[in-house]
């Protein structure tokens, strides 16, 4: 498996990034022996990546710089650069390459000093891999002053630098970032690619893989978490009966509650994986004697990772409710579908019952009315208005339609 098998449902993204990497191989090649270097090519030092949720963005930009990093012994006979299975290939891969420094947004925003030694890097030739790669996940989460920083190093390149940028849309980065970008757009996957795939790469049950993309609708991470863990099929279906659960005001607020709950409690669970181990790392990293006492003029490093990971924690019960929201988007969606006798298909097919007795009880508009409320959340959250009380407003809309 190359890692081009990892971009489902994205071909013709795939097939250009593949023509790059074998142009940035040939001009690397020629660079070492100081030959001739290519005359033409279709790879260039920044890139923007960009694509509806679920599409896979990230793993696409990682793919492809998995396949700049190659050393696979097969490229030099012809083959495309991105084998999956060489050191480069597989180091890029898992965030542990050398030449490789991921951005990614700890909360809301990525600040200025996230990306200074980022940036600094970036002008400094490889270490160990062929190229100086800077992988910026959350593009659209730059500030001015960290956008600025990330401005000047693409106006500017070191000749051996390839900035991978991605964003949920184009409109989402800085005009004058991305007009040095060349641009990908990916689209979201059908199903039945989704399905092909966690059959092919995960091992899961035809059935399973079916049931999970479907619901899903073609979010590649969402179903493959979906299909592989059980605690997100079990939080799947309680934000599915929560439209059940809303007939009066005391059950509006109780279900608010208990969704803005299970979202701390998934971030305290993720949080308690992450930090103990990044702290030990940490301590161990700056020489910390035994029994954790650290050398003078250290803790300042401590704290300052402490609070990234009180910020990760804060970003990430954002995150588990953004799911929600989208669970429950798409079920309001698929009894718009029934009570308009659409031929769309039912992405919550698991809970028909459900979809067609709230189908029965409202009408379209009312439908469209909670659609509404949903967004509205979302949008409430983004402002950073409380969590509790953004999800009790929706929950009290939609008891009323």
């Amino acid at each position: 498996m190359t890692v081009w098998d990892d971009l489902v449902g994205q071909e013709k993204v795939s097939e250009q990034l593949a023509a790059a990497a074998r142009d940035a191989d040939a001009f690397v090649t020629a660079a070492a022996a100081d030959g001739p270097l290519p005359e033409t090519s279709s790879m260039t030092h920044a890139w923007l990546f960009t694509g509806p949720p679920g599409s896979g963005v990230t793993q696409t930009a990682r793919s492809f710089a998995a396949a700049l990093q190659c050393v696979s012994p097969d490229r030099a006979l012809g083959g495309v650069p991105g084998c999956g299975f060489c050191d480069g290939c597989h180091t890029a891969l898992i965030g542990t390459h050398a030449d490789v420094s991921t951005v990614t947004a700890v909360g809301a925003e990525i600040r200025v000093a996230d990306m200074r030694d980022t940036v600094r890097k970036s002008f400094t030739s490889p270490a160990n891999g062929r190229w100086q790669i800077i992988l910026v996940e959350d593009a659209e989460r730059l500030n001015e002053k960290s956008a600025n920083a990330v401005l000047k190093a693409v106006e500017e390149p070191a000749p051996r630098t390839v900035w991978l940028l991605c964003a949920p849309s184009v409109e989402d980065v800085l005009p004058t970032i991305r007009s040095r970008c060349r641009h990908l757009n990916l689209r979201t996957p059908s199903v039945e690619a989704v399905a092909d795939m966690l059959v092919r790469r995960e091992g899961i049950e035809p059935d399973v893989a079916a049931a999970a993309a479907r619901a899903t609708q073609g979010h590649v991470d969402r179903a493959r978490r979906l299909a592989t863990d059980p605690t997100a099929r079990e939080r799947r279906a309680a934000v599915l009966k929560l439209p059940l659960r809303v007939d009066d005001v005391g059950s509006a607020l109780r279900a608010a509650q208990e969704l803005v709950d299970a979202a701390a409690a998934d971030a305290k669970r993720l949080a308690e994986e992450m930090d103990t181990k990044e702290t030990e790392e940490l301590k161990a990293a700056l020489g910390a004697a035994q029994g954790g006492r650290l050398p003078r003029g250290t803790a300042g490093v401590v704290k300052d990772l402490e609070d990234n990971q009180k910020r990760r924690r804060t970003r990430t019960q954002r995150d588990s409710l953004d799911l929600a929201l989208a669970d429950l988007t798409a079920f309001y969606r698929d009894v718009l579908a029934l009570q308009l006798g659409s031929r769309v298909a039912i992405a919550n097919a698991d809970a028909e019952d459900v979809l067609e007795r709230i189908a029965r009880g409202s009408s379209p508009e009312a439908t469209l009315r909670r659609i509404e409320a949903i967004a509205a959340c979302g949008e409430a959250l983004d402002r950073n208005v409380p969590p509790l009380l953004a999800v009790e407003a929706m929950t009290m809309a939609l008891r009323s339609g």
